[in-house]
């Protein structure tokens, strides 16, 4: 995100296996993409499934209130001394 309103704020849940990206979930796009032959497998099965939800929610669920937080202990104290 840029702004302290978290307006452009982003979740990306990246699957990884032996250094390599199998299938990433990117709330800007709102579904999973694969990137190798299981990935797509993967991808087309989670796409139709319970876990699309549950992605769905984490931006509002887990990322936001933590940048808050996080933008509220950090960003807004820069410059200050103490």
């Amino acid at each position: 995100y840029s702004s302290k309103d978290l307006h452009g704020a982003e979740y990306i849940d990246s699957y990884v296996f032996n250094q390599i990206e199998q299938i990433r979930f990117n709330s800007t796009v709102g579904k999973y993409v694969g990137y190798t032959e299981l990935g797509l497998k993967n991808a087309e099965t989670w796409n139709k499934g319970s876990e699309l939800a549950q992605e769905l929610g984490e931006l509002e669920r887990y990322c936001k209130p933590n940048a808050a937080i996080d933008y509220g202990a950090v960003l807004d104290k820069t410059g200050e001394q103490g």
